[in-house]
């Protein structure tokens, strides 16, 4: 479990290359915010996560894998996983920032993030009417 990686995983590539295609552009791993998302488009004001499904307890089918020894362990560490990312998505957004979420199983669902595409500059839309 060492060997997996934090930064510059598969899915965050896949997310990344998607958005850059489209013209936005993004920082990443920004530390100065709560919970160092892992892509940040300053513009738009909002903080992307691309979250590994096992990791962080996705509904879906890899997310719903249990593990075989040492269960209760596991259990608890996803559930401290969901509630932080919970505390971190809720500073950010008292701090004016949209917070988005990509799961690993998403990552390159061109449906999916065309729809991220949307939410993201329809937000940019609203802020300006403002």
């Amino acid at each position: 479990m060492k060997s997996v990686g934090r930064k510059d995983t598969a899915p965050e590539l896949a997310v990344r290359r998607y958005l850059h295609a489209r013209g936005l552009r993004y920082r990443l791993h920004v530390r100065d915010l709560p919970g160092t998302p892992d892509i940040v488009l300053p513009r738009y004001r909002t903080a992307i996560y691309v979250h590994g499904c096992f990791w962080h307890g996705h509904d879906c089918r890899h997310g719903s894998v249990q593990a075989r020894t040492n269960r209760e362990f596991w259990q608890s560490k996803i559930a401290a996983n969901r509630e932080r990312d919970e505390r971190k998505a809720t500073a950010l957004r008292h701090l004016g920032w949209s917070v988005q979420v990509v799961w690993e199983c998403q990552a390159t669902d061109a449906a999916m993030l065309a729809a991220l595409v949307g939410r993201i500059r329809r937000r940019r839309m609203r802020e300006a009417d403002r």
